[in-house]
């Protein structure tokens, strides 16, 4: 049976609960762990996403979660990508996803640090930064407007990540 919850308003921020040892092999094919990110996939090229796959969750993931952010950025953690609801089924996401606040396969995506729905590659105004790419498994769905960020999208999972995966790029201009 699946839950679905919802948020009114953003709780305190407090550090996500993670299941111990559950733990998602998240990769790419765009480029290896640690690696420089191509720049089709930043603001220096066409700004798609990079395809993504991910290995088996754990038992009653319900759906996915997808969080890209720079904790590189001059102004703190910058966020490129906010989505939720990827069905519990996928393991992987296509190269170039639609930056529209709701996809096909019932996918939702929200706003980034750029005010913009869906996919913002990396741009660093200099230096190389760090693109940490978090995929969570939920034990849930998730009933939350287009405009959610990252904030949110947190505030939200908590008590419901059953397990997650991180891939980290790197880019620099």
């Amino acid at each position: 049976m699946r839950k679905t919850i919802g948020v009114t308003m953003a709780a305190t921020v407090l550090p996500l609960f993670v299941a111990q040892g559950a733990t998602m092999d998240l990769k790419t094919q765009a480029f290896k762990p640690g690696g420089m990110i191509p720049a089709k996939y930043t603001c220096d090229g066409p700004d798609l996403s990079p395809p993504l796959t991910w290995s088996d969750p754990p038992p009653k993931t319900a759906s996915f979660a997808l969080i890209l952010d720079d904790p590189d950025a001059p102004m703190g953690t910058w966020v490129h990508w906010v989505m939720w609801n990827i069905p519990a089924t996928a393991r992987s996401l296509d190269e170039n996803v639609p930056k529209a606040a709701a996809l096909p396969n019932g996918a939702r995506q929200g706003t980034n640090d750029f005010s913009r729905v869906g996919y913002g590659g990396p741009c660093p105004p200099s230096g190389t930064h760090r693109y940490v790419f978090t995929l969570y498994a939920l034990d849930t769905t998730l009933n939350l407007p287009s405009e959610t960020t990252k904030a949110l999208l947190e505030d939200t999972m908590r008590g419901h990540i059953l397990g997650q995966g991180k891939l980290i790029g790197t880019y620099g201009r």
